[in-house]
């Protein structure tokens, strides 16, 4: 389901105390971005944002539930974005709050991903032949 433009300016201007976010549409969502780092997933007209195990228990106490993709295989995903409380919406100095962990979990997340070693390989190969 793709999200209107009203609901992608909405979530902007939300979040405009952050600086520096954009919204890239992507498989009929949208992914919210803080310069090169996505931190929020948009799907419905719903905003999630990225959750692990520091910030995940602050969604839990909201009742909030994280966000489940069906591919076409059948096989359902869950996946680490979670939804956003919607009272936030009326207090957006928490919500900015919330944005900034959900960043930061972002960035947690990019540094426990291990490098991939295409390159490397590439080379490899390439000096071989």
């Amino acid at each position: 389901m793709a999200v209107s433009t009203e609901y992608k300016a909405f979530v902007l201007e939300q979040l405009a105390p952050l600086g520096q976010v954009r919204i890239r549409n992507m498989f009929g969502g949208a992914g919210v971005y803080y310069g090169d780092l996505m931190f929020g997933l948009i799907a419905g007209e719903v905003l999630y944002f990225k959750a692990d195990e520091i910030n995940r228990p602050d969604f839990e106490a909201e009742g909030m539930e994280a966000f489940v993709y069906a591919p076409p295989s059948g096989k359902t995903i869950t996946m680490s974005y979670w939804e956003v409380p919607e009272r936030l919406y009326d207090e957006p100095d928490e919500l900015t709050h919330w944005a900034r962990n959900a960043i930061e979990a972002a960035v947690r997340g990019k540094k426990e991903k291990p490098k991939k070693k295409r390159k490397a390989a590439a080379k490899k190969a390439a000096g071989k032949k």
